[in-house]
């Protein structure tokens, strides 16, 4: 049962371990565990899902032509510590994780991820998984921004993930080898054709 914890009198919350959450998830049920405190994914737009879906058949392919890893969507739960659970946007481990994942969810951080904001859960995206992807050892950790395109990329200086490529046009990425994409790539309205960007950043690793 989840742990009780009064504020006042009158005011109690409720602190669930990873455990009790995993096990409390369901298929198609999708949140976080934040802190020992549950916070739902609301379903989203299409700007934001058309965003989402190409970068996953993008890095997807990438990864898979490669012999990188896996990349996993939001069905995947990520457990960081007793009270952090995680169901990222899209995460990519290495050889080396795949084969240390639990049959039902990672017992570590992935390499990289990528939230994509949405009204609902922006601010935890910004805020306290930031944190906890830093304190957890995620090496790259980009968040796109399907509305206003400010889209912001971080990768990992010592202890601290660091923002790079600010506003630059092409954006490489040190966690998965040889991948990139293009700021231009990135508008929910123009994407382009996932075939044409994989072809170019094939030409580009060989």
């Amino acid at each position: 049962m989840p742990t009780v914890v009064s504020i006042s009198d009158k005011v109690e919350r409720q602190l669930w371990t990873a455990e009790e959450f995993l096990a409390w998830l369901q298929p198609g049920v999708h949140g976080d565990l934040i802190d020992g405190e549950k916070f739902m994914h609301s379903p989203v737009n299409f700007r934001h899902a058309r965003l989402v879906n190409f970068l996953e058949r993008l890095l997807a392919a990438y990864v898979e032509q490669k012999k990188l890893g896996e990349v996993h969507r939001e069905v995947v739960s990520i457990r960081l510590s007793a009270r952090r659970v995680f169901l990222p946007d899209l995460a990519f481990f290495t050889n080396e994780q795949v084969r240390r994942l639990e049959p039902a969810h990672a017992p570590f951080a992935p390499t990289w991820v990528m939230e994509a904001l949405s009204p609902g859960t922006a601010d935890l995206d910004v805020g306290p998984k930031f944190a906890a992807y830093e304190e957890h050892g995620v090496q790259e950790y980009w968040i796109v921004d399907p509305e206003h395109l400010a889209h912001r990329f971080y990768r990992r200086e010592g202890e601290l993930l660091v923002e790079f490529a600010a506003g630059a046009e092409k954006i490489p990425s040190q966690a998965v080898p040889g991948f990139f994409v293009k700021r231009t790539w990135l508008n929910p309205e123009q994407l382009p054709e996932v075939g044409r960007c994989l072809a170019e950043l094939m030409a580009s690793a060989s």
